[in-house]
């Protein structure tokens, strides 16, 4: 069981720590806020003024019969409620822009956050919960962060402020009025103490819905292709469910709750009226503070009861609050030195020296050889030289260029861009001389101009042309209905996978890397645009140093070096003509694969 876990179950109530870090997100609008706070408190004292001015206005206008007396309290009376709105409106509209724009700030804090994270973390946090921390979560702080802590203060100051005025009037039927209040504060927090629970569930339960429905939109074709419609039906039907039934429980407390609170202030109001009743008959107490203290306990449990609602809300923020936070304070992003290495006119020379890897982080250099993804690799590739990597699934030829791409850390060894060690320099230098593409496309939602130059403005229609002409890819482009402009659809789904493929070259070209990593490139394309892709590539590479995975070794029998990866260490190496000739595991390969096309033909 997690810390936070822990500390969630011990302490229901609200943590004091965690709203500190809630609120902290306001301090950048203090002087807004303060401004609240005083339209808050202005209209706090407002309202129980009312009261106070009826019974002045009864007791001394109405009894007297002064008409003159009675015209100027209502001319009061109508300017306070003026008054009154005018307040509301400008605390409204100030409350809700100081919300909106801190909860702007959290977002932005927490996409950032999450954009620096290693693709470690993404390997074990589902994408749906990431959603639902950046979506509903953040959006469970809004009231908070906008009405709710001034709302708050208001309240507290509005209660104040009644019971100075009745305690000024008569303080035995005062204290008459606030008899039943032990009850009411006893009725409040038991409401508080299963709320918070109960809202803590519904949050969780709303991550699993949006984690489930995001995993199965994306892999609805495998759902479809082998029929599993209905079983995962079923799943989806026990996931909906759990969240009907913590929403309903919440809604239990909530409609047990405020009648409760409404009998509590009925008796509250019956009291007054027979005990001030009496006084009142009996000559004791005046008809005006009678009326007034009517009003008063109208008004008095009105914002026990916003504290009450308001104090639901705070629940729910904090159950969002401590998912975000926690996410926040789980920090796995790649470290970056204090005083990094320039890597300035970089040539492009690879080396890996003795490089160790395992993506459990745990594991030592004396375990089982078997956790281990890379075991002592080594190896140098020149400015300018291909270097392709081959072998089985699971060799280690992806866990290759993600070391060097940086997106995980090395436990031992060191990889090294020029003679610099790669973990000595920015992520950021590293990657912009490092041009990547994947056997497996991403395109995002947007023009075929802005997934090529993903909005740079340094890069120019001129130069992304020129790359889609290098590539080939003007061709299919220039004939689409806007050409560059045409909007690609969700993960590029408009576009076939060859052009998708070739889009991906040319968004990597631009940036000009000088070196290039390619994980299959041609793997997933017909063979016209193939022959296209490697035509283009022979005349790219001349320049650029370039490393290679390949599953298909036709395709790497020029490159000047090849590694055979097998269960994590580098088996061979040298050029086709010399591994072919050494009759060892490459061989073997290209000989299976040779005997599968023939078959295939």
């Amino acid at each position: 069981m997690s810390e936070d876990k822990t500390r969630e179950d011990k302490n229901p109530g609200i943590d004091a720590k965690l709203l500190r870090r809630i609120i902290r997100f306001l301090l950048p609008y203090k002087k807004w806020v303060i401004l609240a706070l005083t339209t808050v408190m202005i209209a706090a004292f407002l309202g129980p003024l009312l009261p106070k001015l009826v019974q002045v206005t009864i007791d001394r206008d109405v009894v007297s019969g002064d008409l003159i007396g009675l015209r100027n309290m209502i001319a009061i009376l109508v300017v306070i409620l003026l008054a009154e709105g005018a307040l509301s409106f400008v605390n409204t509209y100030l409350t809700q822009w100081i919300g909106q724009q801190a909860i702007y700030d959290l977002r932005i804090q927490l996409y950032r956050h999450i954009q620096k994270q290693s693709l470690r973390f993404f390997d074990s946090t589902p994408i749906g919960r990431l959603i639902t921390r950046v979506t509903s979560d953040v959006e469970s702080l809004s009231q908070v962060l906008s009405a709710g802590v001034v709302t708050i203060l208001g309240d507290l100051f509005k209660i104040i402020f009644i019971s100075w005025f009745m305690f000024s009037l008569n303080w035995r039927l005062a204290l008459v009025a606030l008899a039943v209040l032990p009850f009411m504060i006893w009725a409040t927090f038991w409401f508080k103490n299963r709320v918070r629970v109960a809202y803590r569930d519904t949050r969780k339960q709303v991550a699993r819905l949006n984690s489930f429905l995001q995993e199965h939109v994306t892999g609805m074709k495998i759902v479809q292709l082998f029929g599993r419609e209905s079983e995962e039906m079923k799943r989806f039907d026990e996931i909906n469910d759990d969240h009907r039934q913590a929403h309903i429980k919440t809604i239990f407390y909530f409609a047990l709750f405020f009648p409760l609170a409404d009998l509590v202030s009925s008796i509250a109001l019956g009291l007054v009226i027979w005990v001030g009743g009496l006084n009142a008959i009996g000559g004791t107490l005046t008809l005006g503070v009678l009326i007034a203290f009517i009003q008063y306990v109208r008004q008095f449990f009105e914002p026990i009861r916003n504290l009450s609602d308001q104090f639901n809300t705070l629940q729910s923020a904090m159950a969002g609050a401590e998912r975000i936070f926690t996410l926040l304070d789980s920090d796995q992003s790649i470290q970056e030195v204090a005083e990094p290495i320039a890597l300035n006119d970089v040539k492009g020379r690879i080396e890996f020296q003795n490089v160790w890897f395992s993506y459990d982080q745990s594991v030592d250099i004396a375990d089982d050889e078997a956790k281990w993804i890379l075991k002592g690799v080594s190896f140098v590739v020149e400015p300018g030289q291909s270097l392709a990597i081959v072998g089985a699934t699971g060799a280690g030829k992806t866990t290759i260029i993600s070391l060097l791409l940086r997106f995980y850390d090395v436990q031992r060894g060191t990889i090294l861009i020029d003679g610099v060690p790669i973990n000595k320099t920015r992520l950021s230098d590293l990657r912009t001389h490092i041009g990547l593409v994947l056997q497996d496309v991403f395109l995002f939602s947007g023009s075929i101009r802005e997934n090529i130059t993903l909005r740079n403005p340094e890069i120019t229609d001129e130069t992304m042309k020129a790359a889609a002409r290098a590539i080939g890819a003007s061709g299919f482009i220039e004939k689409l209905p806007l050409a560059y402009g045409h909007e690609v659809r969700e993960r590029g789904v408009s576009l076939s996978h060859g052009q998708r493929q070739l889009l991906s070259f040319v968004r990597t070209l631009v940036y000009d890397p000088k070196i290039l990593v390619l994980d299959e490139a041609t793997s997933s394309v017909d063979t016209e645009t193939e022959e296209v892709i490697q035509h283009a590539m022979e005349t790219l590479m001349e320049a650029r140093t370039t490393v290679a995975i390949a599953h298909r070794l036709s395709t790497v029998q020029h490159a000047d070096q090849i590694l055979v990866m097998h269960k994590g260490l580098v088996r061979e190496r040298g050029s086709h003509q010399q591994l072919i000739a050494s009759d060892g595991l490459y061989r073997k390969l290209y000989e299976l694969q040779y005997r599968e096309q023939e078959a295939a033909v």
